[in-house]
Parts: C-alpha cells; sequence; structure tokens
C-alpha cells in the first residue's frame, strides 16, 4: 500500500468534503420547505373556497333529486363561512328550502335533505344554525 501516492484523502479534505455536503443538503432542505408550505397554502385555500360533499351528502342529493343551483351553492358556502367565524362546529345551514348540515372544521356537508323531508323539523347533533 503506497500511502504517498495520494490513494487515501487527508482529515481536512474530508472533514472539508463532509461539511460542506452537510451544507449543501440544510439548503436544499430549507428549499424544500418552502416547497411544502407553499402546497399546503395552496391546499388550504383550496378546502377553504368551497364546501365539499360527503359521500353521504351526495348520495342524499342523488336519492332526494335535489339539484343546486350556482346560487344556492354560494349561499351554502356563505353560511358555512359565518358558521366557521362564529365558531360553530356542526352547523345547519338553511338555504331556500334546503337544509344542510355542514361541519365547518372540515369545510364537509355531512347531509342534506328538503325541509319537508324532516320529520317534525328536528334537526339534532348541531350546535348552531345559518338561514341564507
Amino acid at each position: 500500500m503506497n500511502v504517498s501516492s495520494n490513494q487515501f484523502l487527508s482529515i481536512e479534505k474530508l472533514r472539508d468534503q463532509y461539511l460542506n455536503r452537510q451544507t449543501v443538503n440544510q439548503g436544499s432542505n430549507a428549499q424544500a420547505q418552502t416547497s411544502f408550505e407553499e402546497i399546503l397554502q395552496k391546499h388550504q385555500a383550496q378546502q377553504t373556497e368551497e364546501v365539499r360533499f360527503s359521500k353521504h351528502a351526495s348520495n342524499r342529493l342523488s336519492d332526494r333529486n335535489i339539484e343546486l343551483t350556482a346560487q344556492q351553492l354560494e349561499r351554502l358556502n356563505d353560511g358555512a363561512k359565518k358558521a366557521g367565524a362564529k365558531g360553530i362546529k356542526e352547523s345547519l345551514v338553511l338555504v331556500d328550502r334546503l337544509a344542510f348540515i355542514v361541519n365547518t372544521k372540515n369545510n364537509t356537508v355531512i347531509t342534506a335533505m328538503d325541509q319537508t323531508e324532516t320529520n317534525d323539523n328536528i334537526f339534532t347533533n348541531i350546535d348552531g344554525a345559518v338561514i341564507m
């Protein structure tokens, strides 16, 4: 083995090589965190724009032949935002003759019905209501 032919790196060269690599990796981690943060903000912005319909709510709309107009959907979104702003977690949002139970934390419609179909007009497991 011939050590004088520089087959091995000196301790200083190894230290510099690994320290420089760590500095480069730390820089790329900061860039990755920024990218994740941007993606998260975009995702959160999309979620706050419109309510989503759970599978159960979608089935209820279909079963009950309920079709929302663009105006009704906009009013439903506004009602859900107002409920969330007031701290309501499970809200009843009334739009025209339609009733929606909305989980404001997840911005999701849990169920939907025509007001004439509800028995005795009793809604349970809500902590607030918004009439639009």
